[in-house]
C-alpha cells in the first residue's frame, strides 16, 4: 500500500514538472519558431507552427545592420566588465568578512542585506540623478557602475556564505609556510572556491544582460545602448518588426542559455555549498 502511495506520488509529481516545462517552454518555441516566419504570419489564423515560407531574413538583417550589432557588442562588454568587477570586488569583501571580526562588521552586513530588499525601480530616479550630477549619462561607465551596485551585494553575501564553509586552517597553512594572507586568497581560497565565483558570475551576467530599465533611461543615443532596448526600438509607431524582434530575442537569449548549460554543474554547487554552514 506504501509502495503504491509512493508511485502515484511520483507519476503526480514527474506529470506536474512535465505542465511547468510544456508552459515554460513554449513561449521560447513560439519565439524560434516566428523569428522564421514573414511579419505577415505570424498573427494568421489558424496559427502555423512551421512556417510554409521559411525565411532567414529576420536574421541576416540583424547581422547585416551595424547599429543592431551594436546592441550586442554594448551588452557583452557591460555583462563582462560587471562580471570581472562583481568578483573581484566580492572575493576581497568576503575575505574580510568570513576572516575577519572588525567593528561595524554586523552593522556592515544588515546594511547589505537591506539593500537587497529595495525594489531597483524606486532607485531610477535617484540613480539617474547621481549619474547625471558625475556625468556618466550615455556613457559605458553608468551602466556598469548601476549593475555593479546592484549585484555586490547578493555577490558578497554568496562568497562570504561559501568561504565559511572552507576551513581556515587552509590560510593559515600558507602564512605557516611565510606566505601572506594576499597570497593565501589568491593562490588556495580562490581556486577552490570556482562554484561559488561561477554562481556569482552568472548571477552578474544574466542581471546586467537581461535589464531593460536603466538601460533605457541611463543611455540616449544606440552606440551605448544594449540589446533588451535595442529589441523595444524594433517597434516603430505604425509598424512592428515581430519577426526580427523574435529573432533578436533568440540571439538575446543563447548566452544565459549556453552559460548555464555548460556551468550548470558549478552554479549548482556554489548555490548549495554557500547556503550551508559546516
Amino acid at each position: 500500500m506504501v509502495g503504491g502511495k509512493s508511485g502515484y506520488i511520483k507519476v503526480l509529481v514527474v506529470t506536474l514538472l512535465m505542465i511547468g516545462t510544456l508552459f515554460s517552454g513554449f513561449p521560447i518555441l513560439w519565439m524560434v519558431l516566428n523569428s522564421f516566419k514573414p511579419n505577415s504570419e505570424i498573427f494568421a489564423w489558424p496559427p502555423t507552427w512551421i512556417s510554409k515560407n521559411f525565411l532567414v531574413d529576420a536574421y541576416v538583417e540583424i547581422f547585416k545592420n551595424p547599429e543592431k550589432i551594436r546592441f550586442f557588442v554594448n551588452s557583452y562588454f557591460i555583462a563582462f566588465t560587471a562580471v570581472i568587477l562583481t568578483l573581484a570586488i566580492s572575493i576581497l569583501a568576503s575575505y574580510s568578512f568570513s576572516r575577519f571580526k572588525f567593528r561595524g562588521k554586523n552593522v556592515i552586513n544588515t546594511i547589505i542585506v537591506s539593500v537587497q530588499a529595495v525594489p531597483p525601480i524606486t532607485l531610477l530616479i535617484p540613480y539617474l540623478s547621481l549619474i547625471v550630477t558625475m556625468k556618466l549619462y550615455n556613457t559605458y561607465g553608468a551602466l556598469i557602475l548601476t549593475y555593479l551596485l546592484f549585484t555586490l551585494p547578493y555577490a558578497i553575501l554568496m562568497m562570504t556564505g561559501y568561504l565559511n564553509t572552507l576551513p581556515k586552517d587552509l590560510d593559515e597553512a600558507v602564512m605557516m609556510d611565510g606566505g601572506s594572507r594576499f597570497r593565501a586568497l589568491w593562490t588556495v581560497l580562490v581556486p577552490v572556491s570556482v562554484p561559488g565565483l561561477v554562481s556569482v558570475g552568472m548571477y552578474t551576467f544574466m542581471q546586467s544582460w537581461n535589464e531593460y530599465l536603466f538601460a533605457l533611461a541611463l543611455t540616449k543615443t544606440n552606440e551605448y545602448r544594449t540589446v533588451p532596448v535595442g529589441i523595444s526600438l524594433l517597434m516603430g509607431q505604425h509598424a512592428y518588426e515581430w519577426n526580427q524582434m523574435m529573432a533578436m530575442s533568440v540571439l538575446g537569449s543563447l548566452p544565459v542559455l549556453l552559460l548555464f548549460l555548460f556551468f550548470q554543474r558549478y552554479f549548482i554547487a556554489g548555490m548549495t555549498s554557500g547556503a550551508v554552514k559546516h
